[in-house]
């Protein structure tokens, strides 16, 4: 039976306005991709991140063009699905995203089973997601960790205040905290501030410097008695071997490198290098969030919180409890839309 492709727009709500350095949202608009097949349905997800110029109309307009031909690829297996659409879609690594993730959906559905399964994997050992606190005053970062009690934060910094900001939070939990400055510091300001940001319990510091001050990098790889995490150096998977001696982890999105199937070879470079690896997300719904939760068993650290940082939601999924992902009992990646 042909494959259908039905996309789905939703403007989602944040319960905070979010802030980083690279600027502020109260809105999310959110691309959720159906693929349909024999009567069962896959879902992914591309967000609208106008930092890295993905709108929303675009995508929309792309993926229908594309439509005939999406609709018109065999599902073998996802990574098969992946390499086809990759021909038309290398330059869309967000559109990308979103196939891959409902291609292994569909495809594991189909099969009556989880896509970790489909991988070969088991639910052991997972990392627990970090809670991210967004830029803003004190006070407002103090009671955003208030109102949301985790055992692991992400700190978002990149102020002149930053390490007041970690002495002031830390007063209020004994939570780990993760932070990261979004490109913001020079390499003297992230070996200065990482003996006292060990001091206050904080556990790596996520792409301190520009993605591509490779100098700077080595110098505070080599001088910062904190692990220093890749993000905006590391997109796709000819990034991997090049943060290696730079970097002691990397973090993947799949939306940058577009989906899970590129992600998984990163995962597969990472630590034949011996790099950590996280996987990180864009605010994503539930149905993003479900997707990154496939690939816990084989990271050293995630970051899947985007679902909780929104005031409505599509869909349901992997949950977090407590920093701890809950799995549906149901197959492929465990989402429906509401």
């Amino acid at each position: 039976m042909d494959m259908k492709l039905h996309l789905h727009t939703f403007q989602l709500q944040l319960k905070h306005t979010f802030s980083t350095s690279h600027g502020a949202r109260d809105v999310m608009n959110s691309l959720v991709v159906e693929l349909v097949q024999d009567g069962v349905s896959g879902y992914g997800e591309a967000a609208e991140v106008r930092y890295y110029g993905i709108s929303m109309d675009k995508m929309v307009q792309q993926l229908e063009e594309l439509k005939p031909i999406i609709e018109n690829i065999p599902l073998k297996n996802p990574e098969q699905f992946w390499e086809a659409a990759n021909q038309h879609l290398n330059q869309h690594p967000f559109l990308l995203c979103a196939l891959d993730e409902a291609a292994h959906d569909l495809y594991a559905r189909l099969h009556n089973q989880t896509v970790y399964e489909y991988w070969g994997l088991k639910l052991e050992h997972l990392p627990m997601s970090n809670f991210t606190i967004g830029m803003a005053d004190i006070p407002d970062m103090i009671a955003k960790m208030k109102e949301q009690p985790w055992p692991l934060y992400k700190v978002k910094l990149g102020t002149d205040r930053d390490i007041q900001i970690i002495e002031a939070l830390r007063e209020h939990t004994d939570a780990i905290f993760r932070v990261d400055a979004n490109t913001a510091w020079t390499p003297e300001q992230t070996i200065e501030y990482a003996p006292r940001l060990k001091e206050l319990g904080v556990e790596f510091i996520e792409q301190p410097l520009k993605a591509d001050n490779w100098e700077g990098m080595k110098r505070v790889k080599a001088e910062s008695v904190l692990p220093i995490i890749a993000d905006e150096s590391c997109h796709v998977p000819a990034d991997v071997a090049r943060c290696h001696g730079f970097f002691h982890g990397i973090n993947i999105k799949l939306m940058k490198c577009g989906g899970l199937t590129p992600a998984r070879r990163m995962i597969q470079q990472a630590q034949k290098l011996g790099l950590k690896v996280m996987v990180g997300c864009m605010t994503e719904s539930s149905v993003g969030i479900s997707a990154i939760a496939q690939l816990l068993p084989l990271l050293d650290y995630v970051d899947m919180d985007g679902a909780i940082l929104l005031k409505d939601e599509p869909a349901e999924g992997v949950d977090l409890v407590d920093g701890h992902a809950v799995f549906p009992k149901r197959t492929g990646t465990g989402v429906r839309l509401k």
